[in-house]
């Protein structure tokens, strides 16, 4: 019988918190954090006094399935949502439950008037106060560990969420079932079966938890669960937070919102360990900056937007033109640059003339006089040992193509200077 109450209780619990969960897009994320943290008092109260004997021990529903529950809840937000949604409703019951305790000692100081005979107990209200405030502290622990071993788990289980989750549940239980029953022990004088009858419920809550969690992610919600963890989990709630956010914010980081090609910063970040790395290697790195000719005229005589579409069609005929192993860069204004790994001068000076000849052709009758461009080549270890070195001989070489005339590819060799632009 005690079994079949737990597990109804258990069913209740998680079909009315996950419907609330689910009408988050509608009815707000509020309205799911705010039931998590109505059932704590409940949760804490049982957890304290109310005992179901099992052939393993006393359990109590409070922790098996209130608190069990609402780890799962937690995992579940973090799962769909982020860790930074994950830690509001942590901060408010950490912070509500010590003002509740503030609030019922500075009671203490009046004598209340008798209503019908009875007397309020300020003691039961300390007493669950002091137990709600270490369970919810240890609740911000479990919370840290629960989502960090989930992550950990996922370079073991990938996308099999009914063994993440499990572990990752039990494990955090184990440890909320050592540290709260010490508080519970000195609070109610819990017995020791309550200790191990505590901790065998809670398994069995992960297990059944997990099962739940993982046919609403197929059936409700489906999301892709696998993820390596390999961050380091230095601030759990400061650096791994916005889960799903954050990586599509890796994602589009150190994109050009404009061309879609990598940006400034982008290439400042990794350029110069390309660098390094070539020189380590003995292989030369080719530098080319690519200069819009002309481009504030475009701008004067048909406007900014047509100037943006030809900084986005030329950004697209470098990336269609370079190597796989090429990388193409949006430097600032009208300029470009592509970054060539193992290719020696006279390969990249070749290779500029074709991305010189690709952007005419690509924007060829989109306006009355066709865009072109004016590129400087420069090259390691000849030109530099560091990125800065190679981008200022670069830049040097582009300021000499504009000087002869633009649209044509300068370098090294004085022959280069020399080419006329148009053959």
């Amino acid at each position: 019988m005690g079994t079949f109450v737990l597990l109804a209780q258990a069913l209740l619990y998680f079909s009315v918190m996950t419907l609330l969960f689910h009408s988050r897009r509608r009815l707000g994320i509020g309205v799911f954090v705010c039931a998590l943290g109505v059932m704590h008092f409940l949760e804490t109260y049982l957890a304290a006094v109310f005992f179901i004997e099992l052939p393993f021990g006393l359990i109590s529903p409070g922790s098996t399935v209130m608190f069990s529950g609402k780890l799962a809840m937690i995992l579940l937000l973090y799962i769909r949502e982020d860790a930074e949604t994950v830690r509001q409703p942590i901060y408010g019951l950490l912070i509500g439950n010590m003002l509740m305790v503030a609030l019922a000692f500075i009671l203490r100081f009046y004598t209340p008037v008798p209503m019908n005979g009875y007397n309020p107990d300020l003691n039961l209200l300390d007493q669950l106060g002091a137990l709600m405030v270490w369970g919810t502290a240890l609740l911000f622990v479990d919370s840290l560990g629960l989502i960090m071993i989930y992550e950990r788990l996922g370079r073991l289980f990938g996308s099999h969420p009914v063994m993440r989750a499990s572990i990752a549940l039990i494990l955090v239980l184990t440890f909320d079932q050592l540290m709260f029953y010490q508080g519970l022990r000195i609070i109610s004088g819990a017995p020791p079966s309550a200790l191990l009858g505590g901790w065998l419920a809670k398994s069995g809550a992960a297990i059944v938890y997990s099962l739940l969690i993982a046919a609403y992610l197929r059936w409700f919600e489906p999301v892709v669960m696998s993820r390596d963890g390999t961050e380091r989990l230095s601030d759990l709630f400061g650096k791994l937070t916005y889960r799903h956010r954050y990586e599509a914010l890796l994602e589009r980081s150190g994109i050009d919102a404009l061309t879609g090609v990598a940006d400034r910063s982008r290439f400042e970040a990794i350029a110069q360990s390309s660098v390094a790395r070539a020189l380590a290697e003995q292989r030369p790195l080719s530098v080319a900056i690519v200069d819009v000719d002309h481009f504030k005229d475009i701008n004067d005589r048909y406007g900014h937007v047509t100037g943006d579409d030809v900084l986005r069609r030329i950004a697209e005929t470098l990336r269609k033109s370079v190597r796989a192993s090429d990388q193409v860069f949006r430097y600032g204004g009208e300029e470009f640059v592509v970054l060539c790994e193992g290719m020696s001068h006279e390969v990249a000076m070749a290779h500029a003339e074709r991305l010189r000849r690709s952007v005419p052709a690509a924007l060829e009758n989109t306006l009355a006089i066709t865009p072109t461009v004016s590129i400087g080549v420069a090259t390691a270890p000849t030109d530099g040992a560091n990125i800065l070195e190679l981008i200022h001989h670069a830049d040097l070489h582009l300021y000499e193509a504009k000087r002869l005339g633009r649209n044509r590819v300068v370098g090294n060799r004085p022959a280069d200077r020399l080419n006329p632009a148009l053959s």
